[in-house]
């Protein structure tokens, strides 16, 4: 007898087969990651950009009336615009490492105006020109002093215009054009966040918002066996990138048959001076380097740094300037106790500057004691 099929158990089917993925599925996924990538790196750039542009690192927002930011960056390059756009000081100094321990206040006090130092770490004639050309076009002037360097008497001033250190020409053009999007950069974004942190307690001002900063050591820790080695021996050893042509830098760029060479600087100086306002009180002034750092008379360094001297004096006889000549071998220059290095003088030293500069303006004569000349008075 047959018997009958039982029904077929539904729990013991067969389980059916997964449909396979679709094949573009690993296509959209990554589609979703790039996607999702680039829009966080969009929303990271724009508020890197805003917050740059919140911060406002170089003071493009600084205008008479609204001071700029705290000084937060070492380049002052970049930093020394914002002062000048401020419209705080109507009197300034240009120049070098050389001109930097000039203080502000001291010369406020010595010529009844209110000064920045603009000197800038191994600045060019063209960086100081252009710095300086801004200053002149912001409005009323009343005092100004160009702190001179062999630089000025190179014959290849025109030539080389800038060092290795990055100069942002946009910043010194009228409204830097275009200042929110060039400013967009690294260096930007980290002198942004010093200062938010300055802003937020946490960091104090890199420079004085003068300008000034005394960049040497402490007093106190002065080795004169250390400073007279480098007197003589070479070398910048508070500025390890250089502040200025160590002794005999010239005479190695100005070989003997340059020695007669023009010196292209001198007419940059000459138009800057001619843009000075005839009521303000403007000076040139020869730094007091070493001796070491000097030429020395009849050497192709000293002939051609005394024709230079004579045609600065030339250029102030004919726009009411007076002209200070600082390097020569006088008590100070000579003297190595004086010096962190050939180029670099004592705070000490920068004071009396100060002094002489004002003497000098005022009497037109030349120090009794010989540290300085007066070659041009108005």
């Amino acid at each position: 007898m047959t018997m009958p099929t039982p029904p077929e158990d539904p729990s013991r089917s067969a389980a059916p087969i997964p449909a396979p993925a679709p094949a573009f599925a690993p296509a959209a996924a990554w589609r979703r990651f790039a996607l999702t990538f680039a829009g966080l790196a969009v929303l990271l750039g724009l508020g890197a950009v805003g917050f740059i542009a919140a911060m406002d690192p170089y003071g493009l927002r600084a205008a008479p009336g609204r001071a700029p930011g705290p000084i937060m960056d070492l380049n002052q390059r970049f930093m020394y615009p914002q002062i000048v756009r401020g419209g705080a000081y109507d009197a300034a100094v240009f120049g070098t490492s050389t001109a930097r321990l000039l203080d502000p206040r001291d010369l406020d006090a010595a010529f009844g105006a209110r000064f920045a130092n603009l000197a800038m770490n191994a600045a060019t004639p063209f960086e100081q020109r252009e710095l300086a050309r801004l200053f002149l076009r912001q409005g009323a002037v009343r005092a100004v002093i160009f702190a001179l360097d062999s630089t000025w008497c190179a014959a290849d001033a025109d030539r080389h215009r800038l060092t290795f250190r990055p100069f942002p020409p946009w910043l010194y053009e009228p409204g830097a054009p275009l200042g929110l999007v060039r400013q967009v950069n690294w260096q930007s974004l980290g002198t942004a966040a010093r200062v938010a942190l300055h802003r937020l307690g946490h960091a104090p001002d890199r420079i004085r918002r003068d300008g000034y900063a005394v960049f040497t050591p402490p007093e106190a820790s002065y080795d004169p066996v250390r400073a007279a080695a480098h007197i003589h021996g070479g070398g910048n050893p508070l500025l390890e990138d250089g502040a200025l042509p160590g002794p005999g830098a010239l005479l190695a760029a100005d070989p003997a048959g340059e020695a007669g060479a023009a010196m292209p600087a001198l007419a940059w100086l000459e138009a800057l001076l001619a843009a000075v306002p005839p009521e303000a009180v403007t000076l040139a002034a020869f730094m007091p380097v070493h001796a070491a750092a000097q030429g020395q008379p009849g050497t192709p360094q000293g002939t051609r740094e005394a024709a230079c001297k004579a045609q600065v004096a030339e250029i102030g006889r004919r726009h009411g300037t007076t002209v200070v000549d600082f390097r020569i071998p006088s008590p100070v220059t000579t003297a190595d106790v004086n010096y962190w290095d050939a180029l670099h003088y004592r705070l000490p030293v920068a004071a009396r500057i100060v002094a002489s500069l004002r003497a000098a303006r005022a009497t037109g004569l030349d120090d009794p004691d010989g540290f300085y000349r007066v070659l041009a008075h108005p």
